[in-house]
């Protein structure tokens, strides 16, 4: 189970700050409201860059409408002006020349290397974008990034194959991280037992398979936004990358049990507001 973190005085009063860069969910559920939740539960002061605008339903994206990216480089700048930024987690970002904006601070020392949650693909298969923003990820954004954290169908795309068992996608995590980021975990796996299977290809090449137990829930929505968000937050707080990432993931799944015992009249969000 996850713990609390525990905050001391000096936490509490100077809280490291985390920048979100990602879209808006009206259903509360993923997007920028997973992030800000999280960052709460991490004890980190959440800030937000608004990439997207969503129309969406439970069980569909509706419409997706990106920001002008002149305003999403507005939102960081005004933010990195105010604020020191200890942490950064991307989610949707919507369009290439908003991954260039990202990457271009990054290379300016402007923000930090990111948590990329590279939102290609949905839990149910949709699929965001098309491929000028995913060659810019590769291009510009995963080369930058502390750790990037695919589910299987945005694994697959970058890598540009199909995952058709665990040997698969342990190739295709070392495959992303030829790409350059430092660490690569592929989220969303199963050993097709009582077991949740995520791929960690850590910075110096070596690849761990992170277990925790299965968890019998329909209430996933915001699940991969939640991970990296948390991971972004306990990198903020000090805690070096393989740390950060096994937090998350431990942090996720106290939250997917949590959410068994919560009836939003459908298949709803992670429950952020409740420890299991």
């Amino acid at each position: 189970m996850f713990a609390c973190v525990t905050i001391n005085a000096v936490l509490a009063a100077t809280p490291p700050v985390v920048l979100a860069i990602a879209a808006h969910d009206p259903l509360g559920g993923a997007g920028l409201a997973a992030d800000l939740t999280t960052f709460a539960a991490f004890g980190v002061h959440g800030t937000v860059a608004v990439t997207a605008v969503t129309a969406q339903h439970l069980r569909s994206v509706d419409r997706v409408e990106p920001m002008d990216s002149g305003l999403v480089a507005d939102q960081i700048d005004a933010i990195a002006d105010t604020f020191s930024i200890a942490g950064v987690k991307t989610g949707l970002l919507g369009s290439a020349a908003i991954v260039e904006v990202v990457a271009d601070r990054i290379e300016a020392g402007v923000l930090p290397a990111p948590v990329v949650d590279p939102v290609l693909v949905d839990g149910r298969g949709h699929r965001f974008v098309g491929e000028e923003i995913e060659q810019a990820y590769r291009e510009r954004l995963l080369p930058a990034a502390v750790a990037i954290t695919p589910n299987l169908g945005e694994a697959s795309l970058l890598a540009g194959r199909p995952l058709a068992s665990v040997v698969d996608v342990d190739t295709v995590a070392h495959q992303l991280a030829g790409l350059g980021a430092s660490n690569v975990v592929v989220t969303g796996g199963s050993d097709r037992g009582a077991t949740a299977v995520d791929v960690l290809v850590r910075a110096d090449g070596t690849i761990d398979h992170l277990e925790s137990p299965w968890i019998d829930t329909v209430h996933v929505r915001g699940s991969g936004c939640t991970f990296a968000a948390a991971t972004a937050a306990a990198l903020a707080r000090g805690e070096d990358a393989v740390d950060a990432i096994r937090q998350a993931k431990a942090f996720v799944t106290d939250r997917l049990r949590a959410s068994q015992w919560v009836d939003l009249g459908g298949a709803g969000p992670v429950a952020h507001w409740i420890s299991g």
